[in-house]
């Protein structure tokens, strides 16, 4: 398996730094550009924005948490997304009681009536069986390559044509790297991630890809998921460290 390569932003990045990230990407031959849904930014507006400014570019939320977001409502806020081109990632948010069945629900009701491919943000078993069975696809993250390649199978062999696409965390450049330090411990922070880093008996640090060997870890990657997004770590999320990103994934892959 060689999985298509994506990128990953911020939705705090802004729509202008979206279309000019998108069209690099494109250019570099990225499968997609995924966005980031984080409070008081909306994933959906920078997608909006890369969309007009791409014509092939995949377009993907990761996530839209269903706890704030309706099926209804983000079907109105996608409506101007050409669909074909189009991933919308959901996930629990902060729910605890009933998280399962609220995303499946909600995968269920975004899948009646889009053409888009809808997948579902997954840490535990029962949550990644639900994105297998009852949406496209899983969006898997913070695995080592071995642990992905697990998860991916057992969505897979649950539904054979499910799409196990899977996010992780990359610096490209050393001046980076506290800030993806950071990144990792402020998720091992978390109770449900920490809770699911000790049933897997890994650190949040071993699941995340640096600068260096990055040619290797990308590949290692590719090999384990069906689509992995590359989410951009930089100093400080500026335009032209991500356009450096994208160089020099495209120079590692060379």
């Amino acid at each position: 398996m060689t999985g298509a390569l994506s990128l990953g932003i911020a939705a705090a990045a802004g729509p202008a730094l979206a279309a000019r990230v998108a069209t690099a990407a494109e250019a570099a031959g990225f499968h997609a550009l995924w966005v980031n849904d984080t409070p008081g930014h909306d994933a959906l507006r920078l997608l909006e924005a890369a969309a007009g400014a791409t014509e092939r570019l995949g377009l993907s939320t990761g996530v839209l948490p269903v706890d704030r977001r309706s099926p209804d409502e983000i079907l109105a806020a996608a409506a101007g997304l050409p669909p074909e081109r189009l991933t919308l990632g959901i996930g629990s948010g902060q729910l605890r009681a009933g998280a399962v069945q609220a995303v499946t629900d909600a995968a269920t009701a975004l899948r009646e009536h889009t053409r888009a491919r809808v997948v579902v943000g997954a840490l535990g078993p029962k949550m990644r069986r639900a994105g297998a069975t009852a949406s496209d696809g899983v969006l898997l993250s913070w695995l080592t390559p071995g642990l992905a390649a697990a998860q991916a199978r057992q969505a897979h062999e649950l539904v054979p044509e499910t799409h196990a696409a899977l996010y992780v965390r990359t610096a490209t450049d050393g001046a980076a790297v506290p800030a993806l330090d950071e990144e990792a411990q402020r998720y091992a922070g978390y109770p449900a991630y920490a809770a699911n880093f000790a049933r897997l008996g890994v650190a949040a640090g071993d699941t995340v890809i640096r600068p260096d060997g990055l040619g290797e870890r990308i590949a290692a990657y590719r090999g384990a998921a069906d689509e992995v997004v590359l989410r951009a770590i930089t100093p400080s999320g500026s335009l032209d460290e991500h356009l450096r990103f994208i160089d020099s994934v495209a120079e590692a892959l060379a």
